[in-house]
Protein backbone atom coordinates (compact mmCIF):
# COMPACT_ATOMS: atom_id res chain seq x y z
CA UNK A 1 0.00 0.00 0.00
CA UNK A 2 1.33 3.17 -0.94
CA UNK A 3 0.76 6.42 1.03
CA UNK A 4 1.46 10.04 0.05
CA UNK A 5 1.20 13.02 1.79
CA UNK A 6 1.38 17.12 0.89
CA UNK A 7 5.36 17.70 0.05
CA UNK A 8 5.47 13.89 -2.00
CA UNK A 9 2.01 14.49 -4.07
CA UNK A 10 2.51 16.89 -7.03
CA UNK A 11 1.70 20.21 -7.17
CA UNK A 12 -0.85 19.95 -10.37
CA UNK A 13 -2.87 17.00 -8.43
CA UNK A 14 -4.12 20.31 -6.28
CA UNK A 15 -4.60 22.49 -8.96
CA UNK A 16 -7.86 21.48 -10.08
CA UNK A 17 -9.70 22.33 -7.16
CA UNK A 18 -7.79 25.99 -7.44
CA UNK A 19 -8.59 26.35 -10.70
CA UNK A 20 -12.23 25.95 -10.20
CA UNK A 21 -12.32 28.14 -7.54
CA UNK A 22 -10.61 30.90 -9.60
CA UNK A 23 -13.06 30.15 -12.17
CA UNK A 24 -15.96 31.06 -10.31
CA UNK A 25 -14.20 33.70 -9.21
CA UNK A 26 -13.64 35.22 -12.53
CA UNK A 27 -16.97 34.45 -13.49
CA UNK A 28 -18.20 36.99 -10.63
CA UNK A 29 -15.89 39.66 -11.35
CA UNK A 30 -16.74 39.43 -14.72
CA UNK A 31 -20.59 39.64 -14.03
CA UNK A 32 -19.72 42.43 -11.99
CA UNK A 33 -17.70 44.13 -15.19
CA UNK A 34 -20.33 44.01 -17.08
CA UNK A 35 -23.38 44.71 -14.72
CA UNK A 36 -21.28 47.76 -14.02
CA UNK A 37 -20.63 48.65 -17.87
CA UNK A 38 -23.54 47.99 -19.37
CA UNK A 39 -24.44 51.39 -20.86
CA UNK A 40 -26.48 52.55 -18.18
CA UNK A 41 -25.35 55.61 -16.77
CA UNK A 42 -26.63 57.31 -13.30
CA UNK A 43 -25.91 60.55 -12.56
CA UNK A 44 -27.01 61.68 -9.10
CA UNK A 45 -27.96 65.33 -9.25
CA UNK A 46 -27.71 67.05 -5.48
CA UNK A 47 -31.20 68.10 -3.97
CA UNK A 48 -31.74 71.91 -4.54
CA UNK A 49 -30.86 74.24 -1.60
CA UNK A 50 -33.34 76.50 -0.67
CA UNK A 51 -32.16 79.82 1.63
CA UNK A 52 -34.81 80.92 3.52
CA UNK A 53 -34.60 83.95 5.70
CA UNK A 54 -36.26 84.75 8.85
CA UNK A 55 -36.99 88.20 8.21
CA UNK A 56 -36.57 90.51 5.22
CA UNK A 57 -34.53 93.46 5.73
CA UNK A 58 -31.77 95.65 5.24
CA UNK A 59 -27.97 95.09 7.37
CA UNK A 60 -25.69 97.57 7.76
CA UNK A 61 -22.11 95.70 6.87
CA UNK A 62 -18.59 96.60 8.12
CA UNK A 63 -17.17 95.95 4.31
CA UNK A 64 -18.00 95.69 0.99
CA UNK A 65 -18.38 92.05 -0.27
CA UNK A 66 -15.01 90.21 -2.49
CA UNK A 67 -15.61 89.91 -6.18
CA UNK A 68 -18.47 87.61 -7.23
CA UNK A 69 -17.59 83.77 -7.74
CA UNK A 70 -18.14 82.96 -11.56
CA UNK A 71 -20.53 79.79 -12.38
CA UNK A 72 -22.18 77.52 -14.45
CA UNK A 73 -26.15 77.12 -14.65
CA UNK A 74 -26.65 73.69 -13.47
CA UNK A 75 -28.88 70.88 -15.46
CA UNK A 76 -32.75 71.86 -14.26
CA UNK A 77 -34.07 69.09 -12.15
CA UNK A 78 -37.73 69.65 -13.16
CA UNK A 79 -40.21 72.07 -14.31
CA UNK A 80 -41.20 75.01 -12.61
CA UNK A 81 -37.55 75.40 -10.67
CA UNK A 82 -36.05 78.89 -10.93
CA UNK A 83 -32.15 79.90 -10.92
CA UNK A 84 -31.06 81.64 -8.58
CA UNK A 85 -27.55 82.95 -9.03
CA UNK A 86 -25.16 82.53 -6.94
CA UNK A 87 -24.05 85.46 -4.29
CA UNK A 88 -22.18 87.23 -1.10
CA UNK A 89 -24.23 86.73 2.02
CA UNK A 90 -23.09 88.74 5.24
CA UNK A 91 -23.14 86.59 8.15
CA UNK A 92 -23.19 88.66 10.82
CA UNK A 93 -19.05 89.47 11.05
CA UNK A 94 -18.39 87.80 7.31
CA UNK A 95 -18.79 86.98 4.14
CA UNK A 96 -19.68 84.37 3.09
CA UNK A 97 -20.51 82.63 -0.57
CA UNK A 98 -23.84 80.90 -1.51
CA UNK A 99 -23.85 78.67 -4.49
CA UNK A 100 -26.07 79.13 -7.29
CA UNK A 101 -28.84 76.43 -6.92
CA UNK A 102 -32.35 75.98 -8.29
CA UNK A 103 -35.34 76.13 -6.03
CA UNK A 104 -39.11 76.19 -6.23
CA UNK A 105 -40.94 79.52 -6.39
CA UNK A 106 -42.65 79.26 -2.72
CA UNK A 107 -46.06 79.98 -4.24
CA UNK A 108 -47.90 80.37 -7.69
CA UNK A 109 -46.21 84.08 -9.68
CA UNK A 110 -43.97 84.67 -7.00
CA UNK A 111 -40.58 86.36 -8.09
CA UNK A 112 -37.29 86.54 -6.88
CA UNK A 113 -35.73 89.54 -5.89
CA UNK A 114 -31.85 88.93 -5.46
CA UNK A 115 -29.74 90.19 -2.81
CA UNK A 116 -28.13 93.45 -3.22
CA UNK A 117 -25.50 96.20 -1.94
CA UNK A 118 -25.82 99.51 -1.83
CA UNK A 119 -23.60 102.93 -0.37
CA UNK A 120 -26.26 104.93 1.62
CA UNK A 121 -24.95 108.04 3.54
CA UNK A 122 -21.42 106.45 4.04
CA UNK A 123 -22.69 103.28 5.27
CA UNK A 124 -22.92 100.10 2.86
CA UNK A 125 -26.06 98.25 3.61
CA UNK A 126 -26.50 94.69 2.52
CA UNK A 127 -30.06 94.02 0.98
CA UNK A 128 -31.45 90.12 1.58
CA UNK A 129 -32.78 87.80 -0.87
CA UNK A 130 -36.30 87.31 -1.23
CA UNK A 131 -39.18 85.69 -2.97
CA UNK A 132 -41.83 88.28 -3.39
Amino acid sequence: MKTTNAETTPLHKHLPLTRAACAAAGAAALLCLLALSAGCVVAVRPAPIGVTYADLGEVVVAEAPPAAIVEAVGVLPGPGYFWIGGYYHWYGNRWGWVRGHYELPPRRGAVWIGPRYESRAGHRVYIRGFWR
